[in-house]
Formats: structure tokens, C-alpha cells, sequence
């Protein structure tokens, strides 16, 4: 006798079928396909990446041996690899992109409250971009390097609850810089980012925006100093300075005054060299926001290590495009989940009960608010595929 709906079927239902319609009739998805619609597509992907299915044969055959359950969690097509194969070879990505920018705006209010520990009424994000990397031999359109291949995944995260708000995927040698012609700037919102951004046209842009940029100074910066401030040497800083730019290139697309601010970390001895067109925040705030910049290296290494974006199931820029995008769809959903039914637990700790429950039939709130003992006792940690 059935105890109860899958774990699998619960999380699903964080998933409105409505919007996701109307993703796929957009780009016509479900165009001439009878047996093996977007929906069934979609579904066998986000067992692939919250199981961690290593290719087509796995996902394949992990889900024949749940056959019998799958029609109860919404699916209607036979998964096979030629039916998945085929669906992301010629399935529109943009589907898939589109519907995870739905679920990363239903996101973004769930946690517009979070605290990201600053002070900030403002909004904040951080900035940065990785590489995926692809083998030449198979993927031959990702050249990236003379011996090496990949595809670029620019992200702009909002640090309340740690939300990727935009995402661009594009070739591995586009300049991490073309990411910021993209974005349209919130006025008083602040954006924190790296040196290999310090480019003083597009930080003027920012400017103009009437928003703020947090960022490092560049070694060889070219400056004069107009005002100097007092700081607390015992928190770490050294100098917190108003600068005008000297160099002729430099100083047309930069006209303004800067602020220039030197740290010491006092666990690391590091000193940092900061940049901001703020001059109202106290110069420790400013250093904790760049500090909170890490957040966005965390997100490259959590999908990175969580999910599957390393190991592909197709090979054509379409299907590792919605490969990449489902695996944003699976962290947004982990996410929400998280937050909407008010767990505790880490967002890896989330991911980890659930690749080996998927087809339990328990409250899914009940087993992820279990302590780890009754975990253990109830899953005994033994993965079902």
C-alpha cells in the first residue's frame, strides 16, 4: 500500500506547470512531439542533476529501474538515450533559460530580506564569470585555447540569500569586461567586483547610473591624492584617501574623484588596495562588502562540485547550454525549497538528502527538517540508483 507521494513529485510541485507551458510554447517546444514532450525532458534532467547521473546510459538506466514511479511524479514519455539525446540537440535552450529566470525572480523575493552580513540598506551584488571547460575533440565550436575548449558562464549574484539575478553564457575568450556593457545598473545599488573589470569607461558608466562599484585598485594606477582621512589602524585599515586619476587616457574616461582605501587583513597580513566611487559608507563597511564578493566563488564551486556541468549528455552548444541552464533550474529550486518551507540546513546539505530520497515517500519537509541520526536511520544513507 503507497505511503505517500515521492519526494520527487513533492519537489515538482515548487514548479508552476503554467509558466513552464509558457517557456515552451514560446520557442514552439513541443512542435510535432507526441511521446517525449519538454516536460518529460525537463523532468529526466533534474533527476540527472539532483542524482548525479554521469551520462545518457545512467540517466537511462536509473530511471527504467523507477519506470513504474515515474508516471506518479508527471512524466508520460519513455526516457531512452536517443529520446533525451535527441530532445537536447534540437529542443530550444532558451526554454529552459527563460523558465530559470522565472524561478530566480521568484527567488530573489523570497530572500529580499536575508541578511548577507553588512549593514546595507541598499541592494548589493557581486560579479564575476568562470569556465566551464569542454574537450576540443568533442566539443570543436568551444575553442578557447590552442589545446583547450570551454564555454564562459558570466554571473551577476545578488548577495541577499545568494541568487544568481543574471547569467550569460557565452564562448570561453569573450573578455569577462563585455559582462558589464550587458547590465542595466540600479541606481544606489552597489556592485562589487574584481580588478580584471577595472575598465574606467564602463566604471564611469556605473557612476553615471548613479549607482556604486566596489572593486581592487590596480597596481600600476596612475593617481593623485586630494584629501586624506583618519582610520582606525587596530581594524585593519591603512588609508582612506579622495584620488583623481593622471593618466591621459585614464582621466577623459574617468573625470570624477575616486575613493582609495588600503586594508591589512589582520589574519592574513594581506594588504588590499580598494577602489569605490562611495564616499559616504564608513571604509571598513566598504572593505566587508568586497569581502562578501567571495559569495559568488562559492556558487561557481557549489554547481560546480553539486552538480553536473562538467560531464555533458550532448555535445552541440544547444545541448550544453540547456544542460547548464536545467543545473541553474535545480540550484534556484533547491534554493526556494530552502526557503518556502523555512529548513535550516545548508544548501548542500538540501542537495545531498535529496539524491538519495527522490523516491521516498515521506513528507518532504519532514525529511529535511530530521536530525542526521534519524536520518541514518531512515535512509541509511545508501543511494538508491
Amino acid at each position: 500500500m503507497r505511503k505517500g507521494r515521492f519526494v520527487f513529485s513533492q519537489i515538482l510541485d515548487f514548479i508552476s506547470r503554467y509558466f513552464f507551458d509558457k517557456c515552451v510554447n514560446r520557442y514552439n517546444g513541443n512542435y510535432k512531439i507526441q511521446t517525449f514532450c519538454c516536460y518529460d525532458q525537463f523532468i529526466s534532467m533534474i533527476f540527472a542533476q539532483l542524482t548525479g547521473r554521469d551520462g545518457l546510459r545512467d540517466i537511462e538506466a536509473c530511471m527504467g529501474v523507477m519506470s513504474k514511479n515515474l508516471y506518479h511524479v508527471g512524466m508520460r514519455g519513455k526516457v531512452s538515450r536517443n529520446n533525451l539525446s535527441n530532445a537536447n540537440k534540437v529542443r530550444d535552450y532558451r526554454i529552459y533559460e527563460d523558465f530559470a529566470k522565472l524561478l530566480i525572480r521568484r527567488a530573489r523575493k523570497l530572500y529580499v530580506n536575508e541578511d548577507f552580513g553588512v549593514d546595507l540598506v541598499q541592494s548589493a551584488y557581486a560579479l564575476d564569470a568562470t569556465t566551464v571547460d569542454l574537450c576540443l575533440s568533442l566539443f570543436p565550436w568551444a575553442l578557447f585555447r590552442k589545446k583547450k575548449g570551454g564555454i564562459k558562464l558570466h554571473t551577476l549574484m545578488d548577495l541577499k540569500g545568494h541568487i544568481p539575478c543574471v547569467i550569460w553564457l557565452s564562448e570561453a575568450k569573450t573578455h569577462d569586461l563585455a559582462f558589464l556593457d550587458m547590465l542595466a545598473y540600479e541606481p544606489g545599488s552597489f556592485y562589487i567586483m574584481d580588478k580584471a573589470y577595472v575598465d574606467f569607461k564602463r566604471l564611469y558608466k556605473i557612476n553615471t547610473s548613479k549607482a556604486y562599484f566596489v572593486t581592487r585598485a590596480k597596481t600600476n594606477m596612475d593617481y593623485s591624492r586630494r584629501a586624506s582621512h583618519e582610520v582606525d589602524k587596530s581594524t585593519g585599515l591603512r588609508s582612506d584617501q579622495t584620488i583623481a586619476l593622471q593618466g591621459i587616457k585614464s582621466s577623459k574616461k574617468y573625470p570624477e574623484l575616486l575613493r582609495r582605501i588600503t586594508f591589512v587583513d589582520p589574519d592574513t597580513n594581506k594588504r588590499f588596495v580598494f577602489m569605490t566611487n562611495n564616499f559616504e559608507l564608513d571604509a571598513l563597511i566598504i572593505t566587508k562588502l568586497y569581502k562578501c564578493r567571495w559569495q559568488i566563488e562559492l556558487f561557481f564551486k557549489w554547481i560546480k562540485q553539486n552538480l553536473k556541468i562538467k560531464s555533458f549528455y550532448g555535445t552541440t552548444v544547444n545541448a550544453v547550454k540547456t544542460q547548464i541552464w536545467i543545473a541553474i533550474c535545480a540550484y534556484v529550486l533547491v534554493a526556494i525549497i530552502k526557503k518556502e518551507l523555512k529548513i535550516e540546513r545548508s544548501l548542500n546539505e538540501i542537495l545531498q538528502i535529496l539524491s538519495i530520497s527522490l523516491f521516498e515517500q515521506e513528507p518532504i519537509e519532514q525529511l529535511l527538517t530530521k536530525t542526521d541520526s534519524q536520518l541514518e536511520k531512515t535512509l541509511n544513507y545508501k543511494p538508491l540508483f
